[in-house]
Order: structure tokens, then C-alpha cells, then sequence
């Protein structure tokens, strides 16, 4: 087990939760409770949060199976995915609707906004291509760092301040943009030289007959 691997992959998969995205929402979802009660959101938030998770870390290349779908198109399907919330977060546009009206409050911080379709494609790709325990390593630490940001969110909008990261934002968003255009790229490789190799056959065959 590549400690190296692991950090990387803990490091992207925080990216992907973006907590610092996370923090404004969460302050206003809990403004007026009491310390408590703050702290008591971000630990049922970040234990939903990591239940799907490792739910689609385990169960994921089983679901693929189910619907047909192949790794190669999954990873083109992710990226774009990826773009999107890139745009999100560059240009603070909402390509998602959020009611804030339904259910717990914290269950809304949980899923869509930790634990949403780029955090689940991530985990299925991740685990396939590192292996499920390197990924829950990664996964559990960055879920860690995700739930002592969300517990000290007032301390650190206080002192750094929305503007800040608001910018940060931006920044993590470049990132997955890249992350997005990378597993583009990957999997239409991957699915042309399958799709190719597959052709060939067919017409050797064809040929022969």
C-alpha cells in the first residue's frame, strides 16, 4: 500500500467534497443553534455523507454490471460530471436543484452537497483503479478533515472570511475541471481501443467467411 497513492487519492477526494463550498450553506443552515447543535449537524451530515460513500465504493462496479455499462464509457460519463461542477464552483451557477425545504436540514448538507454524483463517480473510479481499501484510506481521512472544517465552520469564516473562500472555491473548481478533462480523455481512449479491437474481429471474421 502506497502511502504516496494515498494521499493523492485523499487530496482529490476532498477537492471533490469541497467542504469549504460547503461552509456558507452550512452556517446559514444552522444560524441561531447553539454550538451543540452546530457540531451535532456536521457529525450526522459527514456520517450520511460517508455511508454512501463506501456504499458506491463496494457496490459500484456491481451496478455498472447491472445497467451494462463499461468502465471506459463510466470514466467519460464522470468527467463530464466533473465539468460541471468545475462550472459550478468557477462561475457560481446552480446546474442543480437543492429544495432546502425538504427534509433535515444537515441531511441536505450530507447529499447533494458532500456527497453528490462527483463524489460517487470518484469513488467508483477510484476503487476500481486503486483498489477498494487504498480508496476507503483516502476516503476516511478525507472525510475527517470534511467533518473538523464543518464543526469549526464559524471560527473559520470568521477569520478568513467568505471572500477567501470564495476564492478557494475557484481555485478546487480549476482542479476538477482538470480532473473532468483528464477522465474524458482516459476513457474515450479506452473505449475506442476496446470498440476498435472489437471491429477488427468482426471483420476478419467477415473476411474469412
Amino acid at each position: 500500500m502506497d502511502v504516496g497513492t494515498i494521499l493523492s487519492l485523499t487530496v482529490s477526494l476532498f477537492f471533490i467534497l469541497n467542504p469549504f463550498a460547503s461552509v456558507p450553506m452550512f452556517m446559514n443552515v444552522t444560524e441561531g443553534l447553539d454550538d451543540r447543535t452546530v457540531k451535532n449537524y456536521a457529525d450526522k451530515a459527514v456520517v450520511v455523507a460517508a455511508i454512501l460513500l463506501y456504499a458506491f465504493m463496494f457496490v459500484g462496479s456491481s451496478l455498472m454490471d447491472v445497467f451494462g455499462v463499461t468502465m471506459a464509457s463510466f470514466r467519460v460519463a464522470g468527467g463530464i460530471i466533473f465539468l460541471m461542477m468545475a462550472i459550478e464552483l468557477v462561475f457560481g451557477l446552480n446546474l442543480s436543484k437543492v429544495n432546502n425545504q425538504e427534509g433535515a436540514k444537515w441531511a441536505i448538507i450530507a447529499s447533494p452537497i458532500l456527497t453528490g454524483p462527483g463524489v460517487i463517480t470518484t469513488a467508483i473510479l477510484f476503487s476500481d483503479h486503486y483498489g477498494i481499501v487504498t480508496v476507503l484510506i483516502a476516503g476516511t481521512l478525507a472525510l475527517l478533515i470534511t467533518w473538523m472544517i464543518l464543526r469549526k465552520s464559524s471560527l473559520i469564516l470568521k477569520y478568513v472570511g467568505i471572500q477567501a473562500l470564495g476564492i478557494l472555491t475557484k481555485i478546487i473548481g480549476l482542479f476538477i475541471a482538470a480532473m473532468g478533462v483528464e477522465s474524458i480523455f482516459s476513457g474515450s481512449l479506452d473505449w475506442f481501443k476496446a470498440n476498435t479491437e472489437a471491429a477488427i474481429m468482426l471483420l476478419s471474421c467477415a473476411t474469412v467467411h
